[in-house]
């Protein structure tokens, strides 16, 4: 009888907890043998998981147990604040050695996490050409494809043969990326003209030139491009690798999907967190990090409460002789906040995705509106009925009901609207949304609530 998805899944996790439980105990023993032994049987990425569960104590031993000498497979899967913990630790002779065996792209990483001082330190100690292509990383600004490319790619003549190819790639396997999946076609130039998939490749007779079997390409990615257009780039194209050119449009580097992963996880990432007002939430954060990171948000939030609140005071008589309003006005502010965040969250996304263009940013905004019309006459009749149930008043029914649909209205075109006008303005819609859109709603969720009762019950 075979086992279930279910099955497999949980003994992969006990397997995982039992390894984990092994490892803390080689460590706390101070069995150096066995705890390299253990992270060299695993996965690099799952041997850099397990260093990540570890206690800070503990991971400190297990580099001193390894003698600062962490393996440059384990290392670069580590995420980045444990990988700056490890090459702190590292002797500079150790982290020349993990860049030597790692390429370009890796290899870069690695150096971001040292100060500028051991940085030109430990390039002195490479070899003159590993040194100069790692310093051109350099030059181009974090997060652009011309930081994250790796200069290790194929390129071959439109003129050469599969077969002069493919003992080309023989001959030269030292200097070829690990993995790769396109050759590329370049004119005498160095400018890119197509590329040849490994499998049509391997499909296609030796005498056979290049030109004749490349395709044209989709992407056009440039080193000084941001990581998140080129992000964009290998999902419409649904890509396993590009080339990137320099400002000339030669040939530079080329960026794999494996790269474009952990940009994709990173992006949706901040957006995600953004939306949430925090802009950090690692697990190795200290306390004081985290308030760092959440407090400023907290105060502008602040600020955006008693806003709301002034309102709420415009109409401090109403309340006194209304008590019911102040039983129901929570009633109106959540419900349209909430609506407004899930117009906002749907808008972020659609943004990000490039799907708010033109007419179909247009369209979105329609839909969004009426989405919180229809919603609004919903809840309107909902709470309306539950007013004149709970307190007998048909007025004050009506009036909750037309203060609902209002605000709903308004936290529809406001949770779409919002976002766009900060895109047009430059700002990160996933950063500033937030606040703007449910200060508006709980302002217009106040307003029409107490406006309306201030004119047709008093």
């Amino acid at each position: 009888m075979s086992e279930t998805p279910e099955s497999q899944a949980e003994f992969a996790e006990e397997r995982r907890e039992l390894l984990i439980a092994e490892l803390r105990e080689a460590i706390d023993s101070g069995a150096a043998k066995q705890v390299r032994g253990l992270l060299e049987a695993e996965h690099p990425a799952d041997a850099s998981d397990f260093l990540e569960q570890l206690s800070s104590e503990r991971f400190e031993a297990v580099m001193d147990l390894l003698g600062g000498d962490l393996p440059a497979d384990i290392l670069i899967e580590l995420r980045e604040e444990y990988r700056e913990d490890a090459v702190e630790v590292m002797s500079d002779e150790a982290v020349v050695e993990a860049l030597d065996e790692l390429e370009t792209d890796d290899a870069t990483a690695v150096l971001e996490d040292l100060d500028e001082d051991r940085r030109e330190r430990i390039l002195e100690e490479l070899e003159p050409e590993d040194r100069a292509v790692l310093e051109a990383s350099f030059e181009f600004d974090e997060d652009t494809a011309g930081r994250l490319m790796q200069r290790e790619f194929l390129a071959a003549p439109e003129f050469w043969s599969v077969g002069q190819t493919i003992d080309y790639a023989r001959e030269n396997a030292e200097e070829l990326p690990t993995d790769f999946y396109e050759i590329y076609v370049v004119d005498p130039t160095n400018r890119p003209l197509g590329y040849v998939l490994l499998s049509q490749l391997l499909r296609t007779k030796r005498d056979i030139p290049l030109a004749e079997i490349m395709e044209t390409f989709h992407s056009d990615i440039h080193v000084d491009q941001d990581q998140e257009e080129v992000a964009y780039q290998f999902q419409k194209y649904a890509l396993a690798s590009a080339p990137v050119k320099d400002h000339d449009g030669r040939l530079v580097g080329m960026i794999t999907v494996d790269d474009m992963v952990h940009v994709i996880q990173e992006e949706n990432t901040e957006d995600l967190l953004a939306l949430a007002n925090v802009s950090s939430a690692d697990g190795s954060d200290t306390v004081w990090e985290s308030v760092k990171a959440r407090a400023p948000w907290l105060g502008i939030n602040l600020i955006t409460a008693f806003i709301a609140s002034a309102i709420i005071a415009l109409f401090e008589g109403t309340l006194d002789r209304l008590v019911q309003l102040a039983i129901l006005m929570p009633v109106v502010a959540a419900l349209a906040g909430n609506a407004g965040s899930q117009g906002l969250a749907v808008a972020v996304r659609a943004i990000a995705e490039r799907e708010m263009e033109g007419k179909a940013g247009r369209r979105a905004v329609i839909r969004e509106t009426l989405t919180g019309i229809v919603n609004g006459v919903i809840f309107a009749i909902g709470v309306g009925l539950v007013a004149f149930f709970w307190f007998s008043d048909v007025k004050l029914a009506i009036v909750l009901a037309a203060a609902m649909l209002a605000s709903f209205m308004w936290a529809g075109a406001s949770g779409i609207l919002v976002p766009l006008t900060l895109k047009r303005m430059g700002a990160d819609p996933a950063v500033a949304s937030s606040v703007f859109v449910l200060t508006l709603t709980d302002t217009m969720a106040f307003f029409s609530f107490l406006g309306l009762a201030t004119l047709f019950l008093l």
